[in-house]
């Protein structure tokens, strides 16, 4: 009898843990589906001309997780061509969040302007596993808050599949991180049969020359542990703009550097894009503590604010690449530093090249953008006709 009771009590005790493991397992899906499914809308700016999908450059990728918008910013007067990746690394959010700036406000006075917000929209439907990262953060807006997708630095185990061993690039052979198949910066210059970020690259291939695109921005952030920050990484078809603009740039508003893309490292955009089309490339890095190593509590204070006291720590041991302070590495900082690179880009290409020139005019300058804040830029979605908004 007693024996009964106890199997009785040990079978209740087990259906009392899984129900809760259904009920945790329950709230964990729920909480992934949101993430993956969220949908940020993007209000289409009075420079917009067209929307497009990357799939129309190269069919193969259409109605895949990948097959992101592309909007174009068309002056209809000739000029340079330019394309601005946002979103490479989703868990850099300032380069997404520039290129989103760039569709809502900018006009084009010369030239053309081809924008994609994710890049490798796979990335940004999944976080970091292990690292505590927030699902979504919020941008304060006059009208309200504006909610955006956090996400990782590779795509979604979801949508590629089994990772190999070793990631073999193509065509160089270089034997890199298996997990860099998924990473849309290890990938170029892609491959039309390849993994769905060899194919998302050759579809932005395709589209570079198709389009005939003249310079290809690449926007990022990194840790203050890692030496490339703060800086433009620039092909040697863009070297001389590159120098321009940073001693420029240096010289008159903020600190940033100029690096030369190394021949021998493969895959990144600085490199194939330069190697394997007629265009040019750059690489903007901005200087994101919500990265590092040795921080703190990784959550959303972190990602918009750039404060954390360990990073400072690290800082005032010497161990970091980048200063930081007690004001830290605010968004609105990382933002305007792209924006401002981007604007100062485009007058350097202009006055290299005057017979292709590109200018764009309604950008926020850094000025405005750390006095006012970056929500006095974000367009309220529900006050505009549904015609003029897309979805990420």
């Amino acid at each position: 009898m007693q024996t009964s009771n106890q199997n009785k009590k040990l079978l209740l005790s087990k259906i009392i843990a899984i129900a809760i493991w259904i009920v945790i397992i329950g709230f964990a899906a729920k909480a992934f589906y949101e993430h993956r499914n969220f949908k940020e809308p993007v209000v289409l700016g009075p420079g917009v001309t067209s929307v497009k999908k990357l799939s129309d450059w190269y069919g193969a990728i259409k109605g895949s997780v990948n097959d992101c918008n592309i909007y174009i910013l068309d002056s209809g007067k000739p000029g340079a061509n330019m394309l601005i990746l946002g979103g490479t690394h989703p868990e850099e959010p300032a380069g997404n969040i520039t290129a989103e700036l760039l569709v809502e406000n900018a006009e084009l006075s010369y030239g053309k302007l081809i924008i994609a917000i994710h890049s490798n929209r796979s990335a940004s439907t999944v976080t970091r596993p292990g690292e505590g990262y927030p699902q979504f953060y919020s941008m304060k807006t006059p009208w309200g808050s504006k909610k955006y997708r956090m996400g990782d630095r590779y795509a979604n185990p979801l949508d590629s599949w089994p990772d190999p061993e070793t990631y073999i690039h193509y065509p160089s052979k270089q034997m890199l991180a298996y997990m860099d198949i998924r990473n849309t910066n290890r990938t170029w210059p892609g491959r039309a049969n390849g993994s769905l970020s060899e194919k998302t690259n050759y579809a932005f291939m395709q589209l570079i020359h198709t389009e005939k695109v003249d310079l290809v921005i690449d926007l990022h952030e990194a840790e203050l542990e890692y030496p490339v920050i703060g800086t433009i990484v620039a092909h040697q078809k863009a070297q001389e703009l590159a120098a321009l603009v940073s001693m420029d740039l240096s010289a008159n508003q903020f600190r940033i550097g100029m690096e030369i893309s190394p021949k021998s490292l493969h895959g990144l955009t600085h490199r194939e894009i330069g190697d394997f089309s007629n265009a040019a490339a750059i690489l903007i890095e901005a200087p994101e503590p919500f990265l590092d190593r040795v921080r703190g509590v990784t959550d959303e204070k972190l990602l918009l604010t750039g404060k954390d006291e360990f990073v400072m720590r690290a800082g005032k041991a010497g161990l970091l690449y980048w200063p930081i302070d007690e004001n830290g590495w605010p968004i609105e900082t990382r933002v305007a530093r792209h924006i401002t690179t981007i604007s100062k880009t485009f007058e350097a290409w202009t006055l290299m090249n005057p017979e292709k020139p590109i200018e764009a005019t309604k950008l926020p300058t850094y000025s405005q953008i750390e006095l006012e804040g970056l929500g006095n830029f974000i367009p309220n979605p529900s006050s505009e006709q549904s015609n003029r908004i897309e979805y990420e």
